[in-house]
């Protein structure tokens, strides 16, 4: 799979491009959704299935260093839950997770979405102005592609933290292609 039939999965994909429309209405700086949003849409296509895997939650992620407080996120997810009640909203600005994390401060969202736990999981997408999707990769595909779990070295989290969340999501079971390495 490519990063254009990746596009191309989400662009064909009713609710996925409502979620996205939602998103963009709402004119964050330096935004995607990223993690389970393309992760599962990728690994669903991959195995086959017809039905896409439920969400624990949509991960909206953006970029304001001048906002840097958690209020600001919780006011955006209120108003991502007046147009779309029914979703399980969590947004983050990057700018301020480098401060909890204590990396150095990133240098735009996508410096953020590059510290996720899991390479696979390290990939967004967004609309930009024209309407036009745009992924973010900053690890590449590759990964995601190949049905590979490998921790994130950027991440700075303990191994047993990495292989925690594989077994409380139940990734093997739900998608048992997947391998991790």
């Amino acid at each position: 799979m490519t990063q254009r039939e990746i596009l191309q999965a989400v662009q064909d994909d009713s609710w996925m491009m409502e979620v996205l429309s939602a998103v963009v209405s709402l004119r964050l700086p330096d935004w995607s959704i990223g993690a389970g949003f393309v992760r599962n849409k990728v690994w669903d296509v991959l195995h086959g299935y017809k039905e896409s895997t439920p969400l624990n939650d949509i991960d909206v992620i953006y970029f304001d260093e001048k906002n840097v407080g958690e209020k600001d996120e919780k006011r955006i997810e209120q108003q991502l839950k007046k147009l779309r009640p029914d979703l399980p909203w969590s947004v983050k600005n990057q700018a301020r997770m480098a401060l909890v994390r204590g990396d150095e401060p990133y240098k735009n969202a996508e410096d953020g979405l590059s510290r996720w736990i899991e390479t696979a999981t390290c990939v967004g997408v967004r609309l930009d102005k024209k309407g036009k999707l745009i992924l973010a990769a900053p690890l590449g595909i590759d990964d995601l592609v190949e049905l590979v779990i490998r921790q994130n070295i950027l991440a700075k989290i303990p191994k047993k933290l990495f292989e925690k969340r594989i077994t409380d999501k139940r990734w093997l079971t739900i998608w048992p292609k997947l391998r991790v390495i």
